[in-house]
């Protein structure tokens, strides 16, 4: 119940994570993002390889490959920033992590770098998914903004 009202007591926002053009989720290439297996949400097509915390909250999880973490903001939504597509096959090599489980982060906070030239050197995309995972806690995720954006920008409303 009390979640309830957390849910409603201040609008829910997530920002962009980086500068970039956001898509909606369902323009993945991937089916795990875009039919929202893991979760509802939008993806950003980065512009430069700095990842920022999209809220305030507390980093839940850092994949050991670093191509993808976790977090759960102050207002309980769980949010999933997965970097790139198939990055994980990297190992880690094109990404250095600025955070740690536990970690508390501020919104706009940097988080993660990430030589996107090299994920491209790969072959992969560099389209960089943001997710809600805990999705069933909302009665709409909402994208409310596309297009050209900068880190810190509003771009999913949660209600």
């Amino acid at each position: 119940m009390l979640s309830f009202f957390k849910n409603r007591s201040k609008k829910n926002v997530i920002c962009s994570p980086c500068n970039g053009k956001v898509v909606p989720v369902t323009e993945v290439p991937d089916p795990t993002f875009s039919e929202k297996i893991i979760g509802d949400g939008m993806a950003v097509i980065p512009s430069d390889g700095m990842i920022y915390a999209p809220a305030d909250g507390e980093i839940t999880a850092v994949f050991d490959t670093l191509h993808a973490f976790a977090m759960t903001t102050v207002n309980g939504a769980e949010i999933l920033i997965h970097v790139g597509l198939e990055t994980v096959s990297l190992k880690g090599e094109p990404f250095t992590s600025h955070i740690s489980v536990g970690d508390k982060v501020k919104k706009g906070d940097l988080m993660m770098e990430v030589d996107l030239d090299k994920i491209k050197e790969s072959g992969m995309n560099t389209i960089t998914p943001v997710l809600v995972a805990n999705t069933a806690d909302y009665s709409e995720i909402k994208l409310i903004r596309n297009g050209e954006v900068l880190h810190g920008d509003q771009v999913l409303e949660l209600s």
